[in-house]
């Protein structure tokens, strides 16, 4: 790299070192910058370059290299101050503040220097003529850092009575601190109270709200605030990832994955910054991180999970235990240190304490994907021996009491029924068990066999049999017929159960069964017909023959016939009712009447929730839902919806869960009730990947990430989105889907400022959207990555991203998308943003830029001749005024760079543009006032520049008849727009009265 030569040369190097990442490469250059500055033998160049050194060894993990050019800077101060001019002199006395609380996070500079330092600040402050109020913040920093609470207290009372001056810190960063005190005392509401401005963005600076979001976690976590807390990790985590100097913060979010039981995201962000392991340059922030570190991997270890990898500090492999007893030594000996420099036990008793916390929350989840690691816990006995006294050996149930626990669960059709169930079977594998037991045991292992558990259930009926119980035994029989049909033998099924059909109903004709084994054999029976319906269906995508139907149509009906009303008490036979209405309901879908399917299944469901059987209408209040949508009953639909949550309570599988809260997250999305959609879309996305399916988890993460956009959470969106992003594919999701996301997550980037990565997202989907054979998403694509690509500073690639899409506007014959982006190429080759009023430097191509508007006027012009329509000539009359207007600035912007020697031709050339705009403009009516307004004050002003006072007064004149004849305006908008062009157009009246005069 070669050298600077002079002061220029050295200010444009350390401008650019300023703009490069934080880290050691910069400290490197800012040093060897320093020494550049020596050679030119410019005092005023050396004070820039050690200034410039201590502001970005501040900003980096290397805090321990500022001390040295702070001291000769000092040195220079004291013994030349003439060398400093009044920026360099308030920097010096800035950098104290930084030196106070940098000397306070280097373990090995003595307590009582970093006292005499502070009375150094102090000191130079009074002479300086400063206010002690910066002093009092940071002599709050040394007293909270050693455990002197009163004298901290103290500090806190002054800083916040002194006044405000030069060396206050912004008041974003004051905020920080005051919330930060708070939070150390415990007064977590008063904390996020003097956040709160920061957070809503009323203060900002270079690292806030960076900070401030970080140490907000945990006290919203205490008060319960948790979706504001995971809301302030997404978007936090966003801001400090590319900051190499916010350790501490970036160990908050470490500690809120440990806390929240997202131990799987915590792992992830360790191995994003191995760096931060060591970096010894700033050893309080390492503390802080190992101390969360240290944290997480006690959590997995309780977890289970002690002997699995984790990332760790470079050259070996580690488990959590091993990382765990690495990173608490570590911790507690920086902690060591930092106590026997301070003379207290302060700074340990903390580190203990982060280490040793209890998590905040068992689950919170954050929308973003990092599958939670699976706890490993002992087995659990399936009946609890609630008679033991407390404190007593629990004793282990025997197989009696196993099966009768299961019986009493079967009987009250409990879902947990078949664990019970199979608890048994384990227990009474070398009993010795009556043939009852064992036909039971055998027909409910069978039944969580599915199709493979045809041969189980003959087994079972022959036992039955044995025991003395005929109907159970065909019952049993039926069962195995069933399993049949839904391995795909329906035909062989339904011969299967003609003979126990037959039977059962002539042993309950004669007594010698009952109504519950009876019901089981026609419920069995109507159960294999439904199947021969529904297989019909999934082979012809049609309406089954009419006699499969009716067949089935008249076993359920059979069944209703010997059960409905006879419920009472009897929750088997109620659920028998429920479930054969459930069934004739769904031949009313299949015979294509879906209202009527609709009443069936609510009535269903309702019966399911009278007879305590809450669980059993989950599955057709979500049939119902579906069926509501279909019939565009948006309000059925959420009904049903949330009937389903509600009633699947703790029963409800995860994958039947995700599905239930993504359809309602869709349906209130659709009434925009945003907020509560994205809460359920959140939820969907949780449970998906508790079931472990990323491609459903996909879909929830891109619904949530839209949803968050639409309310304007830009930062959390994105996070969410580059998430949906990992797990989307065109093969499972569609190319629309993935576009859908690639754009939200553009607008979530340029709406974030971070132009250059919008425009990354958006022609990733524009390559997609090219093979599409509607080209209008390409086209819109093409043109919002030529903004951000202009926004980012890269014109001739803004350049040709928007003759992509010219190109497509013109193919689909959109005049105004083809006039904007010729526009927008005319600013680019000016050098210039599309309508800015600050120009770009002062280069670029005049001819080019007045060609492409040229030829925007030409297109706009030939779209209205040729338009029909009221609407769309007055768009396009509209397209036509902007362009005259932008064409008019564009010629005042090459009139200003070449008319050096005074000649007027090409601003006569702009307000002929101007005064085109305002003749479109008026064409408009009272539809054009404000931008005809604005186009005659810009000529006014203009008419003026060029030594016409008359003309401009006439168009202020204008501009105030033309809002005297417009009359009141009806929206507050519109009215504040009239008084601003009121004001300006009497502002330009007195100009040119006054020239007039002179």
């Amino acid at each position: 790299m070669s050298g600077v030569g002079d002061l220029g040369g050295l200010r444009l190097a350390l401008e650019d070192n300023a703009g490069q990442p934080e880290g050691p490469a910069r400290n490197a250059r800012a040093e060897q910058l320093v020494r550049e500055a020596e050679r030119l033998g410019d005092p005023a160049a050396l004070v820039e370059a050690l200034a410039h050194h201590v502001r970005v060894g501040n900003y980096s993990s290397e805090k321990d290299r500022v001390f040295v050019p702070f001291t000769r800077l000092l040195g220079l101060w004291d013994e030349h101050p003439e060398h400093f001019g009044e920026a360099e002199a308030h920097s010096l006395h800035w950098f104290f503040k930084w030196m106070s609380a940098g000397m306070l996070d280097q373990v090995d500079i003595p307590l009582a220097s970093i006292e005499k330092w502070l009375g150094e600040m102090e000191r130079r402050y009074r002479l300086a003529g400063y206010s002690d109020r910066a002093v009092r913040a940071s002599e709050l920093s040394v007293a909270a850092h050693v455990g002197d609470t009163e004298r901290a207290e103290r500090a806190f009372e002054a800083w916040l009575g002194a006044d405000r001056d030069d060396m206050a810190d912004c008041h974003a960063c004051e905020l920080n601190g005051q919330g930060w005190w708070h939070a150390q005392r415990g007064r977590d509401a008063e904390a996020l109270g003097a956040w709160a401005p920061v957070l809503e963005g009323e203060y900002v600076c270079a690292h806030e709200p960076h900070n401030v979001l970080a140490s907000s976690l945990l006290p919203l976590l205490r008060l319960g605030r948790v979706a504001q807390a995971r809301t302030n990790h997404l978007r936090g985590l966003r801001l400090v990832r590319p900051l190499e100097s916010m350790r501490s913060a970036y160990a908050d979010h470490v500690e809120f994955c440990a806390l929240t039981g997202n131990e799987a995201r915590g792992l992830e962000l360790l191995a994003e910054r191995p760096a931060y392991f060591d970096g010894a340059g700033h050893p309080r922030s390492r503390l802080e991180y190992l101390s969360t570190v240290a944290l997480l991997m006690d959590r997995l270890t309780a977890l289970g999970l002690g002997e699995g990898a984790v990332p760790g500090p470079p050259g070996r492999e580690w488990t959590a235990r091993g990382l765990a007893a690495h990173a608490r030594e570590s911790a507690l000996a920086l902690a060591a240190g930092f106590d026997a420099r301070n003379g207290t036990s302060h700074i340990g008793e903390r580190t203990r304490a982060r280490m040793g916390q209890a998590p905040l929350a068992e689950r919170l989840p954050l929308g973003v994907r990092a599958a939670r690691p699976a706890p490993v816990r002992g087995p659990e006995p399936a009946v609890a021996d609630r008679g033991a006294p407390r404190g007593a050996p629990t004793a282990e149930p025997g197989p009696a009491a196993l099966l009768a626990h299961a019986r009493q669960l079967s009987e009250a059709l409990r879902p947990n029924a078949m664990e019970a169930w199979a608890a048994a079977a384990r227990a009474c594998e070398e009993a010795e068990l009556d043939v009852r037991a064992r036909a039971e045991l055998a027909d409910h292992r069978a039944m969580g066999q599915g199709p493979e558990g045809a041969a189980l259930f003959e087994r079972a009926a022959d036992l039955y049999a044995e025991a003395g119980d005929p109907g159970e035994s065909l019952a049993a029989r039926t069962r195995a017929a069933y399993v049949r049909a839904l391995g795909g033998d329906v035909e062989g099924a339904l011969a299967s159960v003609a003979g126990p059909y037959e039977q059962v109903l002539a042993l309950y004709a004669e007594d010698a069964t009952g109504v519950r084994q009876a019901a089981s054999v026609l419920m069995g029976r109507a159960r294999v017909l439904m199947r021969r319906a529904q297989e019909a269906v999934e082979r012809t995508g049609a309406v089954p023959a009419p006699g499969v139907l009716a067949a089935a149509r008249e076993a359920v009906t059979e069944v209703l016939a010997l059960v409905d009303g006879r419920g009472d008490g009897d929750v088997r036979l109620a659920a028998r009712a429920a479930e054969a209405r459930a069934m004739l309901a769904d031949l009313a879908a299949h015979s294509g009447e879906p209202a009527r399917a609709a009443t069936l299944f609510e009535r269903a469901a309702a019966q399911f929730v009278a007879a305590g059987l809450p669980w059993f209408a989950v599955e057709y209040e979500a049939r119902l839902a579906m069926l509501a949508h279909q019939l565009e009953d948006v309000d059925g639909a959420e009904r049903a919806l949330r009937a389903a949550l509600e009633h699947g309570g703790p029963y409800l599988e995860p994958p039947g869960r995700a599905q239930l809260h993504l359809q309602l997250a869709e349906v209130l999305g659709g009434r925009d009730e945003v907020d509560e959609a994205a809460r359920h879309a959140l939820e969907a996305a949780h449970w998906a990947d508790e079931a472990g399916d990323a491609a459903f988890g996909a879909w929830a993460r891109q619904m949530l990430g839209g949803f968050l956009l639409r309310r304007g959470g830009w930062a959390e969106a994105a996070e969410v989105l580059e998430s949906a992003l990992t797990d989307l594919s065109p093969e499972v999701h569609g190319d629309g889907a993935v576009v859908q996301t690639l754009w939200w997550l553009g607008d979530c980037l340029s709406e974030l400022e971070e132009h250059r990565e919008a425009a990354e997202r958006w022609l990733r989907a524009a390559e997609i959207a090219r093979h599409w054979p509607e080209q209008q998403d390409h086209a819109t694509l093409a043109h919002l990555a030529g903004e951000a690509l202009g926004a980012a500073g890269l014109p001739a690639e803004a350049d040709s991203a928007y003759a992509r899409a010219g190109a497509l506007w013109r193919e689909l014959g959109d005049p105004h998308g083809l006039v904007r982006s010729l526009r927008a190429r005319a600013w680019l080759a000016l050098g210039a943003r599309d309508g800015a009023d600050g120009g770009g430097p002062a280069t670029g191509s005049a001819e080019a830029a007045v060609r492409w508007m040229e030829e925007a006027v030409e297109e706009c012009a030939s779209a209205l001749d040729t338009a029909g329509g009221e609407d769309s000539r007055r768009l396009l009359t509209t397209e036509l005024g902007d362009t005259h207007r932008q064409f008019g600035d564009l010629l005042a912007k090459v009139a200003e760079r070449e008319a050096a020697g005074g000649n007027g031709a090409g601003f006569e050339a702009a307000l002929a543009r101007l005064l085109e705009a305002v003749a479109v403009f008026a064409a408009l009516g009272d539809l054009g006032v404000h931008a005809r307004t604005d186009a005659e004050l810009a000529a006014g002003r203009l008419a003026l520049g060029l030594g016409r006072p008359t003309e401009a007064r006439a168009r202020a004149s204008a501009v105030l008849a033309a809002y005297a004849a417009f009359g009141p305006a009806a929206d507050s908008a519109s009215r504040d727009t009239a008084g601003e062009r009121v004001g300006e157009a009497e502002r330009l009246l007195r100009l040119a009265r006054e020239r007039e005069q002179n």
